[in-house]
């Protein structure tokens, strides 16, 4: 059985960072009850419908989960939802606007006095405190407010990142947290509260420019796909219109890459390129000794150099490129999983053990209500009443 069989989550998620943090948790073989609006859902299931119908954030970060559908601020329903986490839950996760878990009686300090074994985890743009708890929160808020934009892009124009990586890091941050807590409570036999800030979660991952900028000092200049302090590191067109990425990490691969690949051994010893900083400082010039060197080139032939030379280097991949990936094929890493939609292709999580990870359905709207309100005792006269009254 899977790590976390027995562990169950009981979630008020909306969007990427909570949805991605419990999918972790249901990988890892923990039973993952997502409470969702009656009608609508999580509001990350109408982003689009790129993947048969579905949307392309949900699909990704809510299977292996149980939809319960509760007006939780009904008060049939939120009694529900408290004897749900009450009876059921190791662990409660909610990332709504700030204090409506409190109003809802899901404050950790209130549940703590009925369950001190609980652990609650909180996540939210700014954190639970200071002046900017209240604030509106989304990635590309955070990647803004984080600073990230202002070392990313080309020297004209910022840039976001592509991925939503400010709820990655939150998510990534919620779930490690989590983790932990577990291994706690198995210890002293009590939960606790975890807060998780978007901001703090992308604010540690800036910590390379952060001291690149440190005392005043002028942070990594924006430079497009190029490596900002670091340099050769990038993109460089070859002779057929192709791209080839590369990167040197040391001395010796720089006189390997002179030797071998520019086919011009002498550059290792120019004055003005004899370390990474003065490479960096100089990189406009090196940059077009580079280009005039790959000019008669394919980008085929390049790469075929820098392998002989043992010069890291990659593809610039599509999307395209990654779904057939001959690297991820060959170590089998997809498997198929279950939606409204029918079977859809899913990357394994990162790491093995020797039961695999648990890859069941992406849940339809509501579609375990019944079951997991009968778990609760509640009959199906009931539950047919609780629905002609629009709480469940």
């Amino acid at each position: 059985m899977q790590p976390l069989h027995g562990i169950t989550i009981v979630t008020l998620e909306q969007a990427i960072a909570a949805p991605f943090a419990t999918r972790q948790l249901a990988d890892l073989g923990a039973r993952v009850i997502k409470v969702e609006r009656p009608g609508t859902g999580d509001f990350a299931r109408g982003y689009d419908e790129r993947v048969r119908g579905l949307a392309s954030h949900f699909v990704w970060t809510n299977r292996s989960k149980e939809s319960l559908t509760l007006d939780v601020k009904h008060p049939r329903a939120n009694a529900l939802l408290l004897k749900l986490v009450l009876d059921k839950a190791d662990v409660l996760v909610q990332n709504l606007a700030p204090g409506a878990a409190a109003r809802l009686g899901l404050a950790h300090a209130a549940l703590a006095q009925r369950k001190p074994e609980i652990i609650v985890c909180d996540i939210s743009g700014y954190g639970a405190d200071g002046p900017y708890r209240d604030k509106k929160a989304y990635d590309l808020l955070i990647q803004s407010e984080a600073g990230f934009l202002s070392v990313t892009g080309t020297p004209e124009e910022p840039c976001k990142a592509g991925p939503s990586i400010a709820d990655i890091a939150a998510g990534m941050y919620a779930y490690s947290a989590i983790l932990a807590a577990l291994l706690e409570r198995q210890k002293t036999g009590r939960g606790r509260r975890l807060d998780i800030s978007m901001l703090e979660s992308l604010g540690e991952w800036m910590g390379f420019p952060l001291y690149y900028a440190f005392d005043g000092a002028d942070p990594p200049p924006r430079t497009g796909a190029a490596h900002a302090t670091i340099y050769p590191y990038g993109p460089f067109p070859a002779g057929d219109g192709g791209t080839v990425m590369l990167g040197l990490q040391n001395e010796r691969e720089w006189a390997a890459f002179c030797d071998k690949v520019l086919l011009r051994p002498e550059i290792a010893a120019d004055p003005r390129f004899t370390s990474n900083s003065r490479r960096t400082a100089e990189r406009a010039a090196l940059r077009a000794i580079i280009v005039e060197a790959f000019a008669p080139l394919s980008a085929a032939q390049v790469v075929e150099r820098l392998e002989r030379a043992q010069i890291a280097n990659a593809r610039v991949n599509t999307m395209a490129g990654l779904w057939r990936h001959p690297q991820l094929a060959a170590r089998g890493r997809w498997r198929e999983v279950d939606s409204p939609a029918g079977p859809l292709p899913a990357l394994l999580p990162p790491g093995t053990w020797d039961e695999g990870p648990r890859m069941d359905p992406v849940p339809a709207l509501g579609a375990h209500t019944e079951a997991i309100l009968a778990e609760l005792g509640v009959g199906a006269a009931e539950v047919a009443a609780l629905r002609t009254q629009g709480a469940v």
